[in-house]
């Protein structure tokens, strides 16, 4: 089962895209702060969805020649979705944190330099972490939207995320603490 299938369904459903609307989605907008994928993955899943009746397009013109497909989601395949989006699923294996990786051999590297791949880590994911909750900040101003609406699951996912960010600072300086470093008045 691809996920990007329903990925792509999922996104159809809210509105009628384009490609190239979708894999902004996924670089720019909200999955992408969960999920990716390249547009080498997502036109040829386009092109699968459509064989599959899930998906259909249109040709529109923009402009006096440009010629895109505009697509949107069949009643197949907003049935499909909606089956899919109540199945539960068994949790999946931790994902690749190459980071981490590092950590588990860190034994193998001087302190020193290890601890700047730390600070150089702390630093990064605070500055995610920023990021997110400025989005949050500017995008809903501390409201939940109301359940049931594209706004809640994206808040709901992007609380998620800042927890996230924040839960990796938090490690972050534990591992420098473990190291000696100064993290008092950080926070942990």
């Amino acid at each position: 089962m691809s996920t990007l299938k329903y990925s792509i369904l999922g996104l159809l459903s809210q509105n009628p895209m384009t490609g190239y609307d979708i894999a902004k989605e996924f670089s720019d907008h909200a999955l992408s702060n969960f999920w990716y994928a390249t547009h080498g993955q997502i036109y040829p899943e386009l092109n699968k969805l459509v064989k599959e009746g899930l998906v259909k397009y249109e040709v529109v013109i923009q402009g006096n020649t440009l010629e895109k497909k505009l697509y949107t989601v069949t009643p197949e395949g907003s049935r499909e979705f909606r089956e899919w989006l109540v199945t539960d699923e068994p949790v999946e294996q931790t994902p690749k944190d190459i980071f981490r990786l590092r950590t588990f051999f860190s034994e193998f590297a001087p302190n020193e330099s290890f601890i700047a791949l730390l600070q150089s880590q702390l630093a990064q994911h605070r500055y995610k972490c920023e990021r997110l909750q400025t989005i949050m900040q500017d995008t809903y101003n501390g409201t939940r939207p109301e359940i049931g609406t594209s706004a809640c699951g994206d808040y709901m996912v992007l609380d998620g995320a800042i927890l996230r960010e924040n839960s990796y600072i938090t490690w972050l300086l534990r591992c420098l603490e473990a190291y000696g470093e100064d993290v008092s008045g950080e926070m942990l």
